[in-house]
């Protein structure tokens, strides 16, 4: 058969195929007339089916409390006023505040605390995929850190149903000096266990998230449980040192390490 007498390939190949190799983004994914190819398009269908499932996803609440229970730490179990998850989906302030029987649980877990330098909380969140994947890594890598710097813990709240500000209350009632709270994730199309991290100086209800420093998409292929631990341990001492949070403060750990170590360089002086 001739050259030109043979039939056009069904799929045709997208020119920028070979960026492929270093993203997880769906880029260059060739196409079948109008349409993805057939390969591509399932891919797409399961990464879908994936995202959904981890917001639906029940948080095993007892199994992460036995996890976070080994690594030396007292939990306590909370919920959200969410009693449930379509509530929770619809009703965005429900999951911000706890149940009245939580609220009694806290104050139990609270009384003769004299105040603690930082409150870990642990929420669901939109991926309890994420939270289950995640938090135990981290709080592996994060414990020693803040160990190290003689800072005191409260028990550490596992919470279902769980948004954000719900941390604000916990860490009010430990009278804590900062929250971090651990949170799933809204899930992506290539990310349905990415872990969050909000943390905020002297929580107490009505802060808003300009309050919080954020540090996202805490995962293996994303930023590394132990590495996101080092962030967070430097921004809770930059936090105490200047008695702030949220958006005046900022990430300036590899800045700073740069001046520590002395290499002089200056982007803006610097001829080129």
């Amino acid at each position: 058969m001739a050259e030109e007498d043979k039939p056009a390939p069904a799929v045709v190949a997208n020119p920028w195929a070979a960026l492929r190799r270093h993203t997880s983004a769906r880029i260059a994914l060739g196409r079948a007339g109008t349409s993805l190819p057939t390969a591509p398009h399932l891919e797409f269908q399961f990464a879908h089916a994936q995202a959904r499932s981890a917001v639906h996803r029940a948080l095993d609440a007892q199994g992460l409390s036995d996890a976070v229970a080994r690594l030396g730490q007292t939990c306590v179990a909370l919920h959200s006023q969410a009693a449930d998850r379509p509530t929770y989906l619809q009703r965005p302030d429900a999951g911000r505040v706890l149940d009245e029987p939580s609220r009694v649980r806290l104050r139990q877990a609270a009384a003769g605390l004299d105040g603690v330098d930082v409150a870990l909380v642990i929420g669901d969140g939109l991926s309890a995929l994420a939270v289950e994947t995640n938090a135990v890594p981290f709080l592996q890598a994060l414990l020693p850190l803040l160990e190290a710097r003689g800072w005191t813990l409260a028990p550490i709240a596992v919470v279902g149903q769980a948004r954000v500000a719900i941390g604000d209350e916990i860490g009010e009632a430990f009278g804590a000096r900062a929250v971090v709270v651990l949170i799933g994730e809204r899930p992506g199309l290539s990310s349905p266990d990415s872990l969050g991290l909000y943390l905020t100086l002297a929580p107490r209800p009505g802060l808003t998230d300009e309050s919080r420093n954020c540090i996202s998409n805490i995962r293996a292929e994303g930023l590394a449980p132990a590495r996101a631990a080092q962030k967070a341990a430097y921004l809770l001492a930059e936090a105490f040192r200047r008695n702030l949070s949220g958006v005046a403060l900022k990430d300036e750990e590899e800045a700073d390490a740069g001046l520590e170590a002395g290499d002089g360089g200056n982007f803006l002086t610097e001829g080129g």
